[in-house]
């Protein structure tokens, strides 16, 4: 019997703290950071970008300077080729996986762009041969290329193109490696009668602070060991990097809002550690002094009043030890302990620096721009699917179109369990709606969903089944065959920046998605859309139900919309990611799209 939506309600908070506590057992905070090429810049991302994109040379040959497909492909990329198209102003290089028609196959005249859902890559559309959205596509004659945004799959950052395809072979392998890992005997280990155990190694996750108390000083050796190991000058350096990065490299990240939380976080954990003591009074002077400092506009003069209370707050720290009871013993490492961690978590913010914006109005340009220039179409136009996420890309670029009034150059589009509305409906994905909180995205800057999903696999494909409730999520009971909804759950989920979530939760909001000013509502402006939709929505599906589709469907011009739900009431039922990679979906949900396609993929 499917696992109803309330029931997920209940079971779903607690159930994640379990997850997150093997997920940090069994992965070092290494695996959430991006794979970046050796040599590559470590510069932060910015949003400046005039030049949507350039073509991307890769060759192993001197002679051959302009190649644009990979000529060494990773393993773990199934497509025809592989090719990379890097975002202008940015180190970002975006993975195109490409899949070429038979040559039996129709003659079309369009090629056919595949967009994601969110946190995914290129795998759920190529989870196998006879399972193979993408080949399915290809076979019926489409030139079929599937994007991977910034953050998700083959996609890296990389300083030159030789290093960026080896990063590429990298990234394949530890994709690989994790999957490996779900199986392992770490995972079985974990797990002691159904129940999960505490694990000390948790506090390794950035932000995930020790609330110990500091250890009272009781023997003469103690004492002596404190003044040896206390390195007052690195100490000193070390909190005024931290606070310098906050008032300086956090400057084109954070809002001054947000740059306040996070420095008021440090100064608590700070604060933590000297409850209690007569240190308090001191540090709270010097805490406020330093606040201020920190909201000024950054100047060499503000840098050395910062490194002087640093010094000063150490100095205090050292000097009034010796006086309160009982001592503190191991402060110094504790002190580090809480500047690493929330450095990590800057580190994390800077890295993880992009939201939905930046996919609409810089990724998938790239990838139309690049396609177009390789398939060469007669009209300069391209046809689109789009699953989850990616059909709400493809309503938001409509919208925005119809808003500026110039041409999408998309010939038609078809959406998988997508809408720009989730207000009305009973979607799990308002659990994430606490992330819609400025400070909690602070405290949380990623989301590590593949990890995440990784570490729970084993419990929700053999006994005790404690996280069985995840397999109806992504697919209906019987619809996906085990070693495929393995191999969907262990290689196709990446990790998602907490900015991104921020602002995919406004669909869940009155007025639904709107850009990251808050001020455009894309649903405004759906209806001035002029090209053919397909919208396609899964019986079951609890992330994006039927009424969550329909919602922007009634949006739409309706000589425009064609709207399709799969599913039966005796079966076969479709949840969401049924519509890609299900059993049935061969037979039933293909054949309609290149049906709907084929109708518009003339050349006027």
């Amino acid at each position: 019997m499917a696992t109803t939506t309330a029931t997920l309600y209940h079971q779903l908070p607690s159930d994640i703290r379990l997850a997150t506590c093997t997920l940090f057992r069994s992965f070092n905070h290494r695996h959430l950071l991006i794979p970046q090429c050796a040599g590559a810049s470590s510069r932060p991302y910015f949003s400046r970008s005039t030049t949507p994109f350039r073509l991307l040379a890769f060759s192993t040959n001197a002679n051959e300077p302009f190649v644009e497909k990979v000529s060494d492909k990773p393993p773990i990329c199934s497509a025809d080729e592989l090719h990379y198209v890097s975002v202008a102003n940015c180190d970002w290089r975006l993975a195109l996986w490409r899949y070429n028609p038979p040559p039996q196959a129709p003659t079309r005249n369009h090629p056919l762009l595949l967009l994601s859902g969110v946190g995914t890559n290129a795998i759920g559309y190529d989870l196998s041969p006879g399972s193979s959205f993408a080949r399915y596509m290809a076979g019926q004659g489409f030139d079929t290329w599937i994007l991977e945004v910034r953050g998700a799959g083959l996609s890296v950052r990389g300083s030159n193109l030789k290093e960026a395809q080896q990063c590429a072979h990298g990234v394949s392998e530890q994709m690989e490696a994790v999957a490996n890992s779900a199986t392992s005997e770490a995972f079985a280990k974990s797990v002691t009668n159904g129940v999960y155990s505490a694990d000390p190694q948790l506090t390794d996750f950035p932000g995930a602070l020790s609330d110990s108390k500091i250890s009272p000083v009781k023997k003469e050796d103690d004492l002596t060991r404190l003044a040896t190991v206390w390195d007052e000058s690195k100490l000193v350096t070390k909190l005024t990097e931290t606070f310098m990065s906050l008032s300086e490299r956090l400057s084109g990240f954070l809002s001054e809002n947000q740059s306040k939380i996070m420095s008021a976080k440090l100064f608590d954990q700070i604060s933590k550690l000297l409850e209690d003591s007569q240190l308090s009074e001191g540090f709270n002077e010097i805490r406020g002094k330093l606040s201020s400092l920190l909201e000024r506009r950054q100047s060499s003069a503000i840098a050395s009043q910062i490194r002087d209370l640093s010094q000063n707050l150490v100095n205090m720290i050292e000097e009034g030890q010796w006086s309160v009871s009982p001592q503190l013993f191991d402060l110094q490492e504790r002190l580090f302990s809480t500047i690493d961690d929330f450095q990590k978590q800057l580190d994390l913010i800077v890295q993880y620096d992009w939201d939905f914006d930046h996919y609409l109005e810089e990724d998938v340009p790239a990838a139309m721009e690049y396609i177009r220039a390789q398939s060469k179409p007669k009209d300069g136009k391209l046809l689109a699917i789009g699953h989850s996420m990616g059909g709400i890309l493809l309503y938001a670029m409509l919208s925005r179109c119809g808003f500026e009034g110039r041409e999408s150059r998309l010939a038609a589009i078809v959406t998988l369990a997508s809408s720009l509305d989730y207000t009305s409906s009973k979607s799990t994905l308002k659990l994430l709606l606490p992330l819609a909180d400025p400070a909690q995205a602070l405290n949380v800057p990623v989301v590590p969903l593949g990890a995440l999903l990784t570490a729970a696999y084993p419990l929700s494909s053999s006994p005790p089944y404690v996280f069985s409730w995840l397999n109806n999520l992504i697919s209906a009971e019987d619809m996906m065959h085990p070693e495929l909804l393995k191999k969907l759950v262990l290689n196709n989920f990446c990790t998602i920046p907490a900015k991104l979530i921020l602002q995919l939760t406004t669909a869940f909001r009155e007025g639904g998605l709107r850009d990251r000013r808050g001020k455009f509502f894309y649903k405004d402006h759906i209806h001035k859309c002029n090209i053919p939709i397909l919208a396609i929505a899964g019986d079951q599906d609890l992330i994006c139900p039927p009424e969550a589709v329909e919602e922007t469907v009634k949006l739409l011009p309706e000589d425009l919309v064609t709207y399709k739900v799969f599913g039966e009431p005796s079966g076969p039922h479709y949840a969401h990611y049924d519509l890609v990679g299900g059993r049935m979906a061969v037979e039933q949900v293909y054949p309609c799209i290149v049906q709907f396609l084929g109708r518009y993929d003339s050349v006027s």
